[in-house]
């Protein structure tokens, strides 16, 4: 791996692997405000994504470039989608893969040119700045576009540079002006004459300061960055964020749940490392194991897994217990409660805001709809209407998506500090309405796939404090879905779980298990109260 933190690779024959798990890691979920809701992995692709409560809605498929589409058409069609449409390339790019009638290899590259660009786009942009001589932003976004996708070309893949830029000019002139074809011409013939150290050198010496360096170099925004550098800091860890913004930058394999009871790994199953249900598969299509498994077999992160079965491990389960998923959509999670619910002989809720999202979990819960109810309500809200009911609640709460940003790496390019403080609002909400539907003695798992300390350790520190000696933290469970802490390296608080793309090869997600005071006032401070409060 070169020092930018991405590496050289062929194009069209580039690892079907690539394409499997870029085109299969739909991460579903969002809460309010177009917000990541820490779903990853829906079970049925292009189930939704992070970021719009209607995603199908906000996301119009670009018109195709030529009436033959190539690789690059497709790639080029998806980041326009991106940037229009601020439609998710997960969702989008599978689509248009299958509509272009692409074969593997052309697939694989599509995939690769995709979500290359997307991860590296900060980057490619300080290199298009020196190349061209001007800002990015005076460029028309769509050769700016244009001008990203050909130089991850030029500078991470093994494409003659030749083909390169003539493919790059020919959607040039499809897309621009005369002069705006002259333009990419010239800058990507810049680009192409240095060879890619020179340029990464370039863009270090154009650096303000570290965190800018690494900011430009590794691809994320400064403020991401120290985000997460805040974040490891707190467990001592400030020194692996190297290796973290390089983890968000790499291609993740797909991770799969068999849900219990109802279906068995595949032929060929690989066990996950930490979760004992979650299995991988080399040298197969996983849309085709999702297929094959109608339903019952997912694509899911081995962090979610975790988050879900945190749940279940807490305690164990007595007959007709009854549990929240306090805001389900698009049901990956859901699906994995009901069927342990249904092995369990508990029952479990289903809560989701949006209508069209409300779908989603009941197409998601299908194979389990038995030990289910899908409902659809504010979940704000829902603890009021539903005081003290549930034994054990699962609040896997909207958050940035932070911790997820290697399988949807046009996040970190939307979210801004203003959506933490808003976030942080809407999460003590939730929080507030979770301990309010919990029974006396119940038990909380609040989730976030984010490391940012605000909706993660800060978050839960504010609603301890919100309900002064109604709940307690609870130590998580010893074989945290059949793995010791030690094999999980929890960090400080013995309570709180965050798991690391660099360390556990999963997303970001952070887990933290509350128990609820027998005997304690089940009334909550309001929504009001809550937002107040921080």
């Amino acid at each position: 791996m070169s020092g930018h933190g991405h590496a050289r690779r062929d194009g069209r024959a580039h690892e079907r692997r690539s394409h499997q798990d870029e085109v299969n890691t739909g991460r579903g979920g969002h809460g309010r405000n177009g917000h990541h809701r820490g779903e990853h992995d829906p079970s049925t692709f292009g189930d939704g994504d992070p970021g719009s409560s209607t995603p199908t809605a906000r996301t119009r498929a670009p018109r195709a470039l030529h009436a033959t589409s190539t690789a690059r058409t497709v790639a080029y069609d998806v980041l326009a989608a991106v940037r229009d449409s601020e439609a998710y390339a997960n969702l989008l790019l599978p689509s248009r893969i299958e509509r272009a009638g692409l074969d593997t290899a052309d697939a694989a590259l599509a995939t690769e040119l995709t979500y290359g660009t997307l991860r590296m786009r900060g980057y490619y942009d300080h290199v298009i700045t020196i190349a061209a001589q001007r800002d990015v932003d005076a460029i028309d976004p769509p050769i700016l576009d244009v001008l990203r996708l050909g130089a991850h070309q030029l500078l991470a893949m093994r494409i003659p540079s030749h083909a390169a830029v003539n493919e790059m000019v020919s959607i040039a002139r499809t897309v621009g002006s005369r002069s705006a074809t002259g333009f990419t011409n010239g800058v990507l013939r810049t680009i192409a004459r240095t060879e890619p150290e020179k340029w990464h050198s370039g863009v270090e010496a154009a650096a303000f300061g570290e965190d800018d360096r690494l900011a430009a170099v590794y691809s994320h925004p400064v403020w991401i960055v120290r985000a997460l550098r805040h974040a490891l800091n707190a467990e001592h860890r400030g020194d692996e964020l190297i290796a973290l913004l390089e983890a968000d930058n790499a291609a993740p394999r797909v991770n799969f749940v068999a849900l219990p009871g109802v279906a068995e790994e595949p032929p060929g199953a690989e066990p996950d490392r930490f979760s004992p249900i979650g299995f991988t598969v080399s040298g197969r299509d996983p849309l085709a194991i999702v297929r094959a498994g109608g339903g019952a077999v997912r694509a899911q992160d081995e962090g979610s897994q975790l988050a879900a079965l945190a749940l279940v491990a807490a305690r164990p389960v007595a007959a007709g217990e009854q549990w929240l998923d306090l805001c389900a959509g698009p049901g990956g999670k859901a699906a994995l409660l009901g069927a342990a619910a249904r092995e369990a002989g508990a029952h479990l809720t289903a809560n989701e805001l949006v209508p069209g999202r409300v779908d989603l979990v009941r197409a998601a819960i299908a194979p389990v709809a038995d030990a289910v109810d899908v409902v659809q309500g504010d979940g704000v809200t829902f603890g009021d209407r539903h005081p003290a009911q549930y034994d054990r609640v699962l609040l896997d709460a909207p958050c940035t998506g932070l911790g997820a940003l290697r399988r949807r790496p046009e996040a970190r390019w939307r979210k801004t500090p203003r959506d933490v403080a808003e976030l942080g609002r809407l999460q003590a909400g939730l929080l507030d309405s979770a301990v309010a539907a919990l029974k006396p003695g119940g038990i909380l798992c609040y989730v976030t796939c984010s490391p940012h300390l605000a909706e993660t350790r800060v978050a839960v520190a504010d609603v301890l404090k919100r309900h002064p000696g109604q709940l307690v933290e609870l130590p998580a469970p010893d074989a945290l879905a059949g793995v010791t802490r030690t094999e999980l390296e929890l960090s400080g608080d013995p309570a709180q779980v965050q798991l690391w793309p660099h360390r556990h090869g999963t997303d970001a997600m952070f887990i933290a298990l509350l128990g609820k005071r027998a005997g304690t006032d089940v009334t909550p401070p309001t929504a009001r109260d809550a937002t107040n409060a921080r």
